[in-house]
C-alpha cells in the first residue's frame, strides 16, 4: 500500500507527456477554456483570434470560423475551419493542419472548426401575408387575396346564360389547383382568359339542373375564388326601320335627309379643325363589314372574342359608319381608324354578347392601344365587366356608352350607368329626347339617333333608329378632340363635352339630356385659343 501511494505521486515537474490520457485530455479542456475568456477579454474581432505559444517555440495557431459569414469565409476570404501556419501554406494555398502536442507546457488555441457557416439574423422581418399556396407550386398562388364582393344575382335578374357562371382567380393558381375546383363544384371548364390586371377570367359551364344563383353562392365559400357572378347577357341599341327601308339606296346628297345629325353636332365646322386623324376607336360591337365601300381601310384590326366567325351585321356596320364613313356619307371623325371586335353575336331581332366576350374584347382593344372604346349595348349590372371598364379608364381611355332604349320607366342599364362612362341618349331632327330612351342623373349628353342614314352589309344603306348610333356620333367627336389635344384624359373630355354642349331641356343637367346636345365645334374650340380660321365665321352663322 505504501508503494502504491509513492508511486502514485506526481512531481510538479512532471510533463503533459507524461500525465496519462484521461488526465492530459481534462488537463487540455481547462486550457481551451481560460484561452477562449482570454481572447474574449483581449478583443479579438472579426471571428479571428490568436494565441502564443509558450517560449515561443511552436508557430502560433490562427482559426478562422467564418463567424456571421454565410459563405463560410471569414473577412480574410480563407475558408472557414481551415488552420494556416506562416511556415506551411505553399504556393499561397491554406492547408489544414492539426497541432502537435510539444514536450513543453503550452495554452493550447482553439482547436479548428470544420465547415461551419451562420445564417444572418434578418432584420426588421414581418409575417407572411395570408396567401394561396406557393407559386407554381401544386398549391397553386402566392397571391395576396381579396374578395371583389358578392355575385349573386338579384332575385328578379334572369338576362344570363342559364347554366354559366363567370368566375375571377389569381393569374399564379397551378392548373392543378384550377382542375381541382371545377371538379369540387361539379363544374366544365369553357374557356378562360388572363387579363393584363393579373387575374384569370374564366368561364365554366354548370352540366347540370342546378340553378346559377347556387352555384355562385357555392363558389364564394372557397378561399381561392376571387369573384364569381352569371355570364350576363347584353343586347345592342337599336330599332330597326322596316326592311323597305334598309334596301340598297344612292344617298349621293350630303343633304339627305338622313344625314341631318351633320348639322346638328356642327361637324363641318368641326372637320374644318380636326377629323380625327388615326385616332384609335375600338367599336365593342357585332361584325363589320369591312368592305363597305364606306368603310375600305378603315378597320385596321379586328378581333372574334365569340370565336364563331359571326357574318358582317347591320348594327355593328352602321356604328363604324357612324364613325368614320367618308364616301357617299359622312362620319363624325372620318380619319379615326377602327378597332373592330366582334362580341355580339346575330339574335332574333338584335345582337346579344356576354360578360365573357365583352371583357374579352375590351382587355384586347386596351392592348392595341384604343384611346376610346364605344359601346353601343346595354345590359344589367354586371361587376366583372364594371371591374374592366374601371381598369380601361385607368389607362387614360376614354369610354362612351349608348344610354338604352327601354324607356323612361326602365331602371338604369349599364354600362351606361357606370360612372366611368360617357353615357349618350338620342335625339331627333327637331332635338326633341328619343321616346325610347333611358333616363337617368348618369345621361351626360345627347346626340342625334332617330331616323339616321348609314352603312348596312353588302354594300346596303340602312335608316335606323336608337341610342347606339348618338354614342358611335359621341366617339367620333371625342376623336376630333383627342387629335386636337392627344394628352386629354376622359375627365377632361366629359368637360370638353359637357361644357360646351347645347341645353336641350330644363337649365342645366337634366336626367333626359345631360348636359343637352354636343357641339363638335364649340368643343374643340374650348381645348385651346381659337386658331385663324375659326375667326371666319361666327359660331351663330356656322350653325345656319
Amino acid at each position: 500500500m505504501r508503494a502504491n501511494k509513492a508511486n502514485s505521486s506526481i512531481e510538479p515537474s512532471t510533463s503533459l507527456a507524461q500525465l496519462p490520457l484521461a488526465l492530459a485530455v481534462i488537463v487540455t479542456m481547462f486550457s481551451l477554456a481560460t484561452v477562449a475568456e482570454a481572447a474574449q477579454r483581449g478583443g479579438g474581432g472579426g471571428g479571428h483570434f490568436s494565441a502564443a505559444m509558450s517560449g515561443n517555440r511552436t508557430p502560433a495557431i490562427v482559426v478562422n470560423p467564418g463567424s456571421n459569414n454565410p459563405g463560410g469565409k471569414g473577412p480574410s476570404g480563407k475558408t472557414a475551419g481551415r488552420t494556416t501556419t506562416g511556415d506551411n501554406n505553399t504556393g499561397g494555398r491554406d492547408r489544414p493542419r492539426r497541432p502537435k502536442w510539444p514536450k513543453y507546457p503550452i495554452i493550447v488555441g482553439t482547436p479548428p472548426v470544420i465547415g461551419v457557416a451562420t445564417i444572418p439574423a434578418v432584420s426588421g422581418a414581418k409575417p407572411a401575408a395570408l396567401s394561396l399556396g406557393n407559386p407554381g407550386g401544386s398549391g397553386g398562388s402566392g397571391q395576396q387575396f381579396r374578395r371583389l364582393g358578392s355575385g349573386v344575382p338579384p332575385a328578379n335578374e334572369r338576362r344570363y346564360v342559364p347554366d354559366e357562371v363567370v368566375i375571377q382567380l389569381g393569374s399564379n393558381l397551378a392548373p392543378q389547383t384550377i382542375d381541382a375546383l371545377a371538379l369540387r363544384y361539379r363544374l366544365n371548364r369553357i374557356e378562360s382568359l388572363t387579363l393584363a390586371s393579373g387575374t384569370t377570367l374564366l368561364r365554366w359551364q354548370i352540366p347540370d339542373q342546378r340553378s346559377v344563383p347556387s352555384v355562385i353562392r357555392e363558389l364564394e365559400t372557397d378561399r381561392l375564388v376571387m369573384a364569381a357572378q352569371p355570364n350576363y347577357i347584353h343586347q345592342t341599341q337599336e330599332q330597326p326601320a322596316p326592311d323597305a327601308e334598309q334596301q340598297p339606296a344612292d344617298p349621293a346628297i350630303p343633304g339627305d335627309p338622313g344625314q341631318y345629325a351633320l348639322a346638328k353636332l356642327r361637324l363641318p365646322q368641326a372637320h374644318a379643325l380636326a377629323k380625327g386623324d388615326k385616332v384609335l376607336i375600338a367599336v365593342i360591337d357585332s361584325s363589320i363589314d369591312i368592305s363597305h365601300p364606306e368603310l375600305v381601310g378603315m378597320v385596321v384590326m379586328s378581333y372574334d372574342a365569340l370565336g364563331t366567325a359571326e357574318k358582317p351585321h347591320a348594327h355593328g356596320t352602321a356604328i363604324a359608319g357612324a364613325i368614320v364613313a367618308h364616301a357617299k356619307l359622312m362620319g363624325a371623325a372620318p380619319q379615326a381608324r377602327i378597332l373592330g371586335v366582334t362580341a355580339f353575336g346575330a339574335a332574333a331581332k338584335t345582337a346579344e354578347g356576354t360578360t365573357f366576350a365583352i371583357v374579352k374584347g375590351i382587355d384586347w382593344a386596351a392592348a392595341q392601344g384604343a384611346r376610346i372604346i364605344n359601346m353601343s349595348f346595354a345590359g344589367p349590372r354586371d361587376p366583372a365587366l364594371g371591374r374592366k371598364i374601371a381598369e380601361a379608364r385607368k389607362q387614360g381611355i376614354v369610354l362612351v356608352a349608348a344610354a338604352g332604349n327601354a324607356g323612361p320607366k326602365s331602371d338604369p342599364l349599364y354600362p351606361a350607368a357606370d360612372p366611368n362612362v360617357i353615357a349618350v341618349t338620342a335625339t331627333d331632327a327637331d332635338d326633341k329626347l328619343f321616346q325610347g330612351a333611358n333616363r337617368g342623373k348618369h345621361i351626360a349628353v345627347a346626340a342625334p339617333g332617330v331616323d339616321i342614314l348609314l352603312p348596312a352589309p353588302e354594300a346596303a344603306y340602312q335608316v335606323t333608329t336608337g341610342t347606339s348610333f348618338a354614342a358611335a356620333e359621341v366617339s367620333g367627336i371625342v376623336a376630333l378632340l383627342l387629335e386636337r389635344k392627344p394628352g386629354l384624359g376622359p375627365d377632361a373630355v366629359r368637360k370638353a363635352l359637357t361644357a360646351t354642349a347645347q341645353d336641350l331641356g330644363p337649365k342645366g343637367f337634366d336626367p333626359q339630356f345631360g348636359a343637352g346636345l354636343v357641339d363638335a365645334y364649340r368643343a374643340i374650340v374650348s381645348l385651346a385659343p381659337a386658331p385663324e380660321t375659326l375667326g371666319r365665321a361666327s359660331p351663330t352663322a356656322a350653325r345656319q
